[in-house]
């Protein structure tokens, strides 16, 4: 029988049945995408390469546990795997991962389903309190003209009002607020996203 005319959800039968090397082909049709998309997170071979393997140890893992049940939704649930695994990655290195929707394969394509939008969130609500803790290492003044300005959404005026301070002085600690954050962003090498 030609591999290539059986399905994957046939393949992953075969593979829980017993057939090892179901798993392989299975491994094989799919390794370009997976690879791709966990390398144009992580841009290093290296981790590309280990992340991929713990993919595939999560994925076999699963299926000896009887636990799969994405009926012919096979690649998306790896995708998923591998998505998961490079925000742990990320997480362990204290930044986080490039994802954005303009190379030509995206997750956010692949999975279009609730669980991707709690993905999205984790990593929205990763991302706010990243930048929380940079705010709090900006000077008291230039962190203070910041709040007031993003979160508690105050015109410059109401900032002048309230502080004290020159409406051009209040611009003037924005503007150091956020070149300073700039600084510590790229100093730490950190990666915001949402």
């Amino acid at each position: 029988m030609r591999y290539e005319l059986i399905a994957d959800a046939a393949l992953v039968k075969n593979y829980i049945e017993g057939d090892e090397n179901a798993l392989s082909i299975l491994i094989y049709r799919h390794k370009q995408k997976i690879y791709s998309f966990i390398y144009s997170k992580v841009f290093d071979k290296d981790i590309t390469e280990d992340i991929f393997q713990d993919t595939f140890i999560k994925v076999i893992r699963t299926l000896k546990l009887g636990k799969y049940n994405e009926e012919g939704k096979f690649l998306p649930w790896v995708m998923r795997i591998a998505h998961n695994l490079v925000i742990d990655h990320f997480r362990k290195n204290s930044r986080m991962p490039k994802f954005d929707n303009s190379g030509e394969f995206s997750i956010f394509s692949v999975l279009g389903d609730s669980s991707l939008n709690a993905e999205k969130q984790l990593i929205k609500d990763q991302v706010e309190s990243d930048v929380r803790r940079l705010i709090e290492e900006l000077p008291e003044d230039q962190k203070e003209v910041l709040i007031m300005r993003m979160y508690n959404d105050m015109s410059f005026k109401e900032i002048s009002d309230r502080t004290g301070v020159s409406i051009n002085t209040a611009l003037g600690r924005m503007r150091y607020a956020l070149i300073n954050l700039r600084k510590v962003i790229d100093k730490n090498n950190i990666i915001l996203t949402n």
